[in-house]
């Protein structure tokens, strides 16, 4: 009976009408009308509005009503009793603590408060309505967009421009706009505009673009154009104030209208103003700490239900931790559609000056983004998602000037016309290319003539304990020899084996591109006859580079390497890839590595070379990726999707392999963004062997005993130290990106940056693979008392750990490395200072 008039009483209420209360509030001594005044009912006081411009406000509620709380800054909050379940109308005035009225206007600034103020309550209404203002809101969305990339020379000196070596540039030095930044003149060099179409669906998630037309700068002879404009978008990525972080110049910043604003910002109400036609509040927002990685600026939020962004202008505040930005520009702007409702991006400005010194010659970046002919029904069919995210349609890079002149959706500059016409003219004039063939030298690490190259320089001379002294010269053909035919070698020799070494290669493009360019399809066959270190893998390196020939510890256990190696490279459009392989690879030791079945002092059962023949397939998967193409090495830029790499081999006696066995290895990478705590870089990977190998055929875990610091390598463990037929390894590189150097007063004006990285390794040997249980199997190495060197994971992890700053002179890294198990072995370095470059804004 209870629960049957119980439910009666639910029904009842949940059938009654909402009641709407509206009034004004002024103040009660001025009798003005006062904006952004909480007013809250209910039975917690949850309910509410805001007043608006004019002091109005409107409250609608089916719950019981008695009473109101009205509270704002500079007031005595004051509770007015309300009619129960009537629809009314009420003045409320508001009086102001004018006897601490001064007291509260000095405080404001030194003990700034969320609670009670009106700007952090109308911030919360914008972070209420966020999923109902952001872009991707609609199922689908459709628009056109016009962008213009430029990059121009910024604050040149007088005595620079009137030098000797400048002056057959003078034409392009007097191409000057000085609209830009005031009181600067800026000399365009580089351009770039596209119309394109994009499209957006929320389920499945997809993007599209399909570029219409591109026009820009070209020096396809000495830059990678689509190195170029992948390096800027990754610099200048689009932004979405709507999102929690926002990332900017390779660093995640929090966005000031994102879930943690208010504790991280805080806020100010400026003025209400009318932007075209819409009533908006100025809302200014600054770091609560000046120097963590936040924006300050100002919001325009519209006053209107749906507290959208209007408009927003911020830039970074000057004493974060940011490297050779001098100042930073971005400005948004948002307005209503005929065919759609909601506000939508109409205009992206962001800009940027980039320098070594506040007076030195730089670099100012600019890039405006302009949107019209919005549409959120979905397009005919779905495969316009298909394929490659990003497509140039046919004829998109031939369009004619005419064809611009129509299309574009904001004319351009007169220095901005110029810069196509100037930039034109330099690439023939002489004096100009050779200056480039130099630059391109040194930044490229080869130096080219024509078809063909010659380097990488860096390698010309090396040292190890085998070969001595090592020279090394090698090259490669250029796009104008062929773009679809490359080849590549080199020879190299050792004063101290007396051997020669070399290398000689080929490889085919399937497409139209160059086998250096994204997706890329290719078949590549090699020969190669060299000295390896077991274990020995470096990133972005090469073993034989000058730099890292100054080892710790004994490195004389080496072999000699002879494959043959033919490959199928395979780019999908989403950013998977397959590479298909075969190879026949016969290592012989060298050094102290010796492959017998004996102890150490008996060689009477060794055997001289390992036969290996075996084929592979790596199967790789990273959305969304984008990379800058070197010279040697296409390098990836870092994004918040994960990497997945699945190797997988197969050896058969049956193929003329010495072995049968199987290995299989799965690395899974992410970068974690933690907003104004930096990032982490974390590597999980796993692999087994199948099959019963000897050690060199084993696991063998990569070692690093360089003095550089290797983020992917163990930096204190030695050259074959551990082999495992199974194992699971954690890697973690995080960076505060200085987020506690910066607040101690002596060190932040240095803007070191902090690091911390922890590696640890676990694996096993079975029975199978393990020389003890085998003696047909090769004994691990051991030093000349019968030592052994070489170990098992058996027993517990292989654990390091470090600590260090990076950002030293904006360039460099110094980390302490400390190894934490397995301290009993010998030669080993329990813990040691490692240098690196990090290059990072």
């Amino acid at each position: 009976m209870l629960l049957f008039f119980a439910g009666i009483k639910s029904n009842a209420q949940l059938d009654k009408p909402p009641i709407v209360i509206t009034g004004i509030v002024t103040d009660s001594i001025t009798d003005e009308p006062l904006s952004f005044v909480s007013i809250n009912c209910g039975p917690t006081y949850t309910s509410g509005a805001l007043t608006d411009s004019a002091g109005m406000f409107k409250i609608t509620t089916a719950d019981s009503v008695n009473e109101l709380r009205v509270s704002s800054l500079g007031y005595q909050t004051a509770f007015f009793p309300v009619e129960p379940g009537m629809n009314q109308y009420i003045e409320i005035k508001l009086h102001p603590l004018s006897q601490q009225l001064n007291a509260v206007v000095v405080k404001a600034k030194r003990r700034y408060r969320n609670r009670g103020n009106p700007a952090v309550e109308l911030i919360q209404k914008v972070i209420e309505n966020k999923s109902r203002n952001r872009p991707e809101s609609s199922n689908y969305l459709q628009y056109q967009r016009y962008q213009k990339m430029s990059f121009s020379f910024d604050n040149l000196k007088d005595e620079l421009t009137n030098s000797k070596l400048l002056r057959p540039f003078r034409f392009i030095l007097e191409n000057t706009d000085t609209t830009i930044l005031p009181g600067r003149s800026l000399i365009p060099v580089f351009l770039k505009e596209t119309l394109s179409d994009f499209y957006f669906r929320k389920k499945p998630y997809a993007k599209k673009e399909l570029i219409e037309a591109e026009k820009l700068v070209r020096f396809d002879e000495y830059i990678n154009r689509r190195s170029v404009a992948s390096s800027a978008n990754y610099l200048y990525e689009d932004i979405n104030i709507y999102d929690n972080n926002i990332n900017f110049l390779t660093n995640q910043f929090l966005s000031p209208i994102a879930s943690l604003a208010p504790t991280f910002y805080k806020f100010f109400i400026r003025d209400t103003v009318v932007i075209e036609g819409t009533k908006c509040v100025k809302l200014n927002f600054e770091p609560r700490n000046k120097t963590d990685l936040l924006f300050e600026g100002d919001l325009y939020i519209t006053l209107d239900s749906s507290y959208a962004v209007k408009k927003v202008n911020m830039t970074v505040n000057k004493s974060i931790n940011l490297n050779w930005v001098r100042s930073v520009s971005i400005v948004q702007e948002f307005g209503k559609s005929d065919t759609i409702s909601g506000w939508r991006l109409s205009n992206d400005n962001v800009g940027g000056d980039f320098g070594i010194t506040k007076e030195s010659l730089g670099i100012y970046g600019q890039r405006i983004s302009l949107y019209r002919n919005y549409k959120v029904t979905p397009p005919s069919g779905d495969t316009v998602f298909n394929g490659l995210s990003q497509v140039y349609l046919p004829g998109s890079e031939t369009k004619v000037e005419d064809y611009w002149e129509n299309n574009r959706f904001k004319p351009l500059k007169p220095s901005e016309h110029n810069a196509y016409v100037y930039m034109d003219s330099l690439k023939r004039m002489p004096q100009f290319r050779n200056d480039m063939r130099v630059i391109n030298t040194i930044s490229a690490d080869f130096v080219k003539a024509n078809w063909f190259e010659f380097g990488p320089f860096s390698t010309f001379y090396s040292y190890n304990p085998i070969e001595g002294s090592r020279l090394k010269f090698g090259g490669r053909t250029t796009f104008m020899f062929s773009k679809k035919l490359n080849f590549d070698g080199y020879l190299a020799y050792g004063f101290n084996d007396n051997k020669y070494k070399y290398t000689i290669g080929s490889t085919y493009s399937f497409t139209k591109r160059t086998i250096y360019e994204f997706p890329v399809k290719s078949i590549r066959a090699s020969y190669v006859y060299d000295i390896r270190i077991p274990g020995e893998e470096l990133d972005f390196a090469q073993s034989d580079n000058a730099l890292l020939s100054f080892k710790r510890g004994s490195n004389d256990k080496m072999y000699y390497d002879r494959i043959y190696r033919i490959e199928h490279l395979n780019e999908f459009e989403n950013h998977f890839s397959y590479n298909i392989a075969y190879e026949v690879n016969r290592s012989s030791p060298t050094g102290n590595l010796y492959f017998n079945n004996n102890n150490y002092l008996q060689f009477t059962n060794t055997t001289h070379y390992i036969d290996v023949s075996k084929a592979s397939l790596t199967l790789r998967y990273a959305p969304h990726e984008r990379f800058f193409q070197g010279s040697l090495y296409r390098t990836p830029f870092t994004n918040k999707y994960p990497v997945l790499q699945l190797d997988y081999a197969v050896s058969s006696k049956a193929i003329g392999s010495h072995y049968d066995f199987q290995t299989l290895k799965l690395n899974i990478y992410k970068r974690f963004y933690l907003s104004v705590f930096g990032y982490s870089d974390v590597t999980l990977e796993g692999g087994k062997v199948f099959g019963r190998v000897p050690y060199l055929l084993l696991n063998i875990h990569n070692a690093n005993q360089t003095y550089e610091y290797q983020p992917l390598s163990y930096n204190l463990m030695n050259f074959l130290e551990f082999v495992s037929d199974q194992y699971a390894s954690l890697n973690i590189d995080h960076c505060f990106n200085g987020f506690f150097l910066n607040k101690i007063p002596l060190l932040k004006k240095l803007n070191f940056r902090e690091l911390v990285s922890f590696k640890a390794l676990y694996g096993n040997l079975s029975s199978t693979n393990n020389p003890v249980d085998h003696p047909d199997l090769f004994k691990f190495p051991t030093n000349a008392l019968g030592e052994p060197l070489t170990y098992t994971l058996d027993k517990m992890p292989y654990i390091e750990v470090g600590v260090g700053v990076s950002n030293i002179l904006r360039l460099f890294r110094v980390q302490y490395v400390q190894r934490l198990t397995y301290l009993s072995h010998p030669n080993i370095s329990k813990e040691g200072i490692r240098l690196g470059v990090k290059f990072d804004f």
